[in-house]
């Protein structure tokens, strides 16, 4: 990438934009240093394929790197394959389960394809750690390993915690920051990205990078964006509480109309494109009466939707949305209209639908009462669909089809 000419008035615009959302940028002042050198920032974010899809917490930091992008400078999205065989300890009181590797690689191949509805292919650097950390011989790892201490280690709050409390801490767990921040190092980042709970994480980084003669990486934490069933923990798969930039249009802006006017803003902080002007207007004209609160919500739903699924999937979401929950409505123009001649076990038909991804999760889906017939909660999982006898399946709110007559 070709030099960066900023003046002191770019670089205030630049730092403006950077520090958006952040928690915090450790040390600004060697981030303005950098930025005054001229040249594009290499920019690290790194992402273990622990699960087969991304949510909008994750977008969170993707967001943060098409800011960067746009401003000109190289991203680096790393994908922690060699990483995710280990399982980041960050937040946990017990060790992680180990992924295969065919398990990581499997997922690593979905999040290729679902970064690149935020960022530029074109503009992106994609890596993998395995291709360094396997090049690595056992005196290699001994010689990293002596970079840290094991008291150091343990001045991290999980870690500590779990020390207290004399619960096991795996040896393979310690090595886990070591080898996120000797990616730094590999790749020479001038910058990484991270949410709060990775702040020991990305420090290590700094402190490796010099202790291997490098110029350390300015960090950056970004916050851990609430879950819209709550907006008090943190989104995440296991609480239930994640809106996946997979899921069906529909379900994504009904979900996003369900969270709560205050935390409407956080999400446009984080996830908007919005200047952060046009969202401050948007919330004064709310304050005052002016804008209801719902319309504004309305628009941000249909801008993430539009992100992953287009324009016209947004528009088609939104209505649903009005028609189903505003007028309490079944909308036909934008029902999914099936055909069913035979009867058909409700779990194959969930499938057949794209309500379910697997007939274990349509039996999820039925044990938690979230499918009806005509109205009616099926409990049955053995239950046959039975085109002469009935005419609509809904899945939660916001999934439903018609037998087409």
């Amino acid at each position: 990438m070709g030099a960066l000419s900023l003046s002191m008035k770019d670089i205030g615009t630049q730092l403006e934009i950077i520090k958006r959302g952040a928690v915090e940028v450790l040390p600004e002042e060697e981030l303005v240093a950098k930025l005054k050198k001229g040249r594009p920032l290499r920019v690290k974010t790194g992402f273990d394929p622990t699960a087969p899809d991304l949510h909008l917490g994750h977008t969170v930091l993707i967001q943060k790197m098409k800011q960067f992008q746009e401003l000109g400078h190289e991203v680096i999205f790393l994908i922690g394959d060699f990483t995710g065989m280990i399982g980041d300890p960050s937040g946990k009181s017990e060790t992680r389960k180990q992924l295969t590797r065919d398990e990581v690689d499997k997922n690593a191949e979905t999040y290729k394809e679902q970064i690149f509805r935020i960022l530029d292919p074109k503009k992106t650097v994609i890596e993998f750690n395995h291709r360094w950390m396997e090049k690595l011989d056992a005196a290699a790892f001994i010689e990293l390993s002596a970079k840290y201490t094991v008291a150091r280690m343990l001045e991290r709050d999980d870690f500590k915690q779990r020390y207290q409390k004399q619960q096991p801490i795996s040896i393979h767990e310690f090595m886990y920051p070591l080898i996120q921040g000797y990616d730094s190092v590999v790749l020479k980042a001038d910058v990484e990205l991270g949410g709060t709970d990775q702040r020991f994480n990305l420090l290590i980084g700094r402190e490796l990078q010099r202790e291997y003669g490098q110029e350390p990486q300015v960090v950056l934490t970004m916050p851990l964006l609430e879950g819209y069933t709550d907006g008090v923990q943190k989104m995440s798969k296991s609480l239930n509480n994640y809106i996946g930039i997979n899921e069906a249009p529909e379900d994504i802006f009904g979900k996003i109309m369900s969270i709560s006017d205050e935390l409407m803003w956080r999400y446009f902080e984080l996830l908007s494109d919005k200047a952060l002007s046009e969202i401050q207007d948007l919330r004064s004209k709310v304050e005052a009466g002016a804008l209801h609160p719902m319309e504004i919500k309305k628009s941000l739903g249909a801008e993430l939707v539009a992100r992953y699924h287009g324009a016209e999937s947004a528009e088609s979401a939104r209505k649903y949305f009005e028609a189903r929950h505003q007028n309490k409505a079944l909308p036909s123009e934008i029902r999914k209209q099936f055909s069913a001649p035979d009867p058909i076990w409700i779990c194959r038909l969930l499938v057949d639908l794209d309500f379910a991804k697997s007939g274990s999760q349509a039996r999820r889906l039925i044990a938690q009462g979230a499918v009806r017939i005509d109205g009616r909660v099926v409990t049955d999982v053995d239950f046959h669909f039975d085109g002469a006898l009935h005419r609509v399946i809904e899945v939660g709110k916001n999934r439903i089809a018609q037998l087409a007559r």
